[in-house]
């Protein structure tokens, strides 16, 4: 997977942390760590939203579907 340069801006307190961080070789870079808590932060926005739609599923909706399914394909199942 290719790379990208990009150019932020961060609030000096946040830099003086991060740089602490990296001091204490907790991350190798300040590229690195910042790469690291993007992605941590993308999967938690992703794994709530995924949270948020599954509880506007109905359970017992979703289990007539897949119970439905299923006897249909018992049928043509072979014995063992």
């Amino acid at each position: 997977m290719g790379r990208s340069k990009i150019a932020i801006s961060l609030d000096e307190q946040v830099l003086n942390r991060l740089d602490r961080l990296v001091k204490e070789a907790l991350f190798p870079n300040r590229s690195q760590a910042i790469q690291i808590a993007v992605e941590e932060k993308l999967e938690r926005l992703e794994r709530g939203l995924l949270a948020r739609e599954c509880k506007k599923l109905d359970p017992e909706f979703e289990k007539s579907l897949a119970e439905e399914g299923l006897s249909e394909e018992l049928a043509e199942w072979p014995e063992y």
